[in-house]
């Protein structure tokens, strides 16, 4: 057991609503009519497509081939046929569109013929995390950071966390999964260990699972793994935050826990790590929680691709429910629309009503109570960064540490003047943003404009060289047929 667990600055304890659809056990929901598949399952992994429409296409076979650093390979959630390539809207604040494979399936299966297990013992390293690259294993614990990556940064990684927490209210896929299939998550932590180095593997879960706390020691009885109960803080599941309780280690905005030998996983990836190499199974679907105001709360094993309008009707939405948000109710969204694909950040789907969820009250003014600052666990001064926001003063904004938010919400839950505060924040960082590509991009137009005119400039002065030296070349011929005219013309009798 770890003798000390240390607590993280602020946090709030909202009401958790966990049980609504932790009591029943995974579900595997139903093949649609079409799945759409993603190229880009999140901002940073993105793939281009590998697929023609007609193709016939396996279960697990590769659609989409890693573009960058940051990629990961996009695969067949089943096997049929692809029936488009194109633009669908994306599950996301925006509702932008992204380019999409769009895939009938044929009821059948099919499995690509795929080699297992991946033997990471005998492997290299970069043999090992080109296997997750390619069979699109990314954090699926909300930030769908490509594992593969994140892996790479580990040297010097003395502890592997893995993060269990899922402190977020409503949502009970980690806790689902951790009931059910501990021994495999154990299994992938283990070899994320491996991969890593890692002396200790240490699995943090919040108090309030005790069903999950109990799977997770039964699996981990008899080896060198820790799981430890932490308390059910919100957002004790952020990474930093997790990593202060368990270990008291701080970690400062601009760096990240492998620069203090710490590595963090969430529970779901660790359990796609296992499939991936044990049995050889790229990431083509995902516990999703379904919950809120509906008849039949869950969690579903939901395909990547689902859409999301099919996938509601599993969970009998009951009439008064007027939207529905994507994550939960502190990080999630409300979503713009229902005909977006379940991706593989997509843990939870709530039904919102009004009894449930009521309209927030009028915004008032801020007062500067500072409830704000007391409850932020980056201690961040809120207050202060509203003003900045609201006024556009975006270098001040940066000067008090704006992009140290991690936009949790609690600022905005305890404001007694039902302030938007994160909507402020998430403006600031966007307008920042923008004006950083705009800066670049001038940047860019500039230098090429510049060295169009060197290039011109030297083209010119390269001419010039070239016609003076013709000239001269002329004149010293000439000058040379002169000379030998001239002895000539005196030796000719007169």
């Amino acid at each position: 057991m770890i003798g000390r667990l240390f607590k993280f600055h602020g946090g709030i304890k909202p009401d958790a609503h966990k049980n609504e659809s932790a009591g029943v056990a995974i579900r595997k929901a139903p093949l649609p009519p079409r799945l759409v598949v993603p190229l880009r399952q999140s901002a940073r992994a993105g793939a281009s497509c590998i697929v023609a429409v007609g193709q016939k296409v396996l279960k697990g076979e590769r659609i989409g081939e890693p573009e960058g650093f940051l990629g990961t390979a996009v695969h067949a959630p089943t096997s049929g046929t692809v029936t488009a390539i194109d633009s669908c809207p994306m599950a996301h604040p925006s509702g932008l569109d992204t380019p999409c494979v769009v895939i009938e399936p044929d009821g059948e299966e099919r499995w690509i013929e795929h080699a297992t297990p991946f033997d990471y013992h005998n492997a290299t390293r970069e043999q090992a995390l080109a296997w997750l690259r390619d069979c699109g294993i990314v954090g699926l614990g909300g930030a769908t950071f490509p594992s593969h990556v994140k892996l790479g940064r580990g040297s010097g990684i003395e502890t592997l966390i893995l993060n269990g927490a899922e402190c977020e209210p409503w949502i009970t896929c980690d806790d689902r999964l951790m009931r059910e299939r501990a021994a495999d998550i154990l299994a992938g932590a283990n070899i994320l260990r491996e991969l890593i180095g890692a002396r200790e593997l240490i699995v943090g879960v919040e108090d309030n699972k005790p069903e999950a706390v109990a799977a997770m020691q039964a699996a981990a009885a008899g080896t060198a793994a820790r799981v430890v109960a932490v308390p059910a803080l919100y957002p004790a599941g952020g990474e930093k935050q997790l990593i202060r309780v368990l270990t008291g280690v701080e970690i400062p905005y601009g760096k990240l826990g492998a620069d203090y030998g710490v590595q963090c996983f969430n529970v779901g990836t660790a359990h796609a790590v296992y499939r991936a190499f044990i049995h050889g199974e790229p990431l083509i679907s995902r516990i999703v929680t379904l919950t809120g105001n509906c008849e039949t709360p869950g969690n579903w094993e939901v395909a990547i691709g689902t859409p999301v309008e099919d996938l509601l009707a599993l969970a009998r939405p009951k009439a008064d429910t007027d939207r529905y948000l994507m994550g939960g109710p502190m990080m999630g969204f409300a979503m713009p629309r229902l005909d977006v694909p379940v991706v593989k950040g997509t843990n939870c789907i709530i039904s919102a009503s009004p009894r449930l969820f009521p309209p927030a009250p009028p915004e008032l003014p801020c007062i500067r109570c500072t409830e704000c600052a007391k409850a932020c666990p980056v201690e961040l001064q809120p207050f202060e960064l509203y003003w900045f926001s609201r006024s556009k003063n975006f270098g001040k904004a940066q000067e008090y540490h704006l992009f140290d938010c991690i936009e949790c919400g609690c600022c905005s839950y305890v404001c007694p003047a039902h302030i938007p505060l994160v909507d402020y924040f998430r403006f600031s960082k966007s307008e920042i943003w923008a004006r950083e590509r705009e800066k670049t991009a001038a940047d860019q137009a500039r230098e090429r404009f510049e060295f169009r005119n060197y290039r011109q400039e030297r083209e010119k002065a390269e001419k010039a060289a070239k016609l003076a030296a013709k000239a001269a070349e002329t004149r010293a011929k000439l000058a040379e047929a002169g000379a030998a005219e001239a002895p000539a013309a005196a030796e000719a009798p007169a």
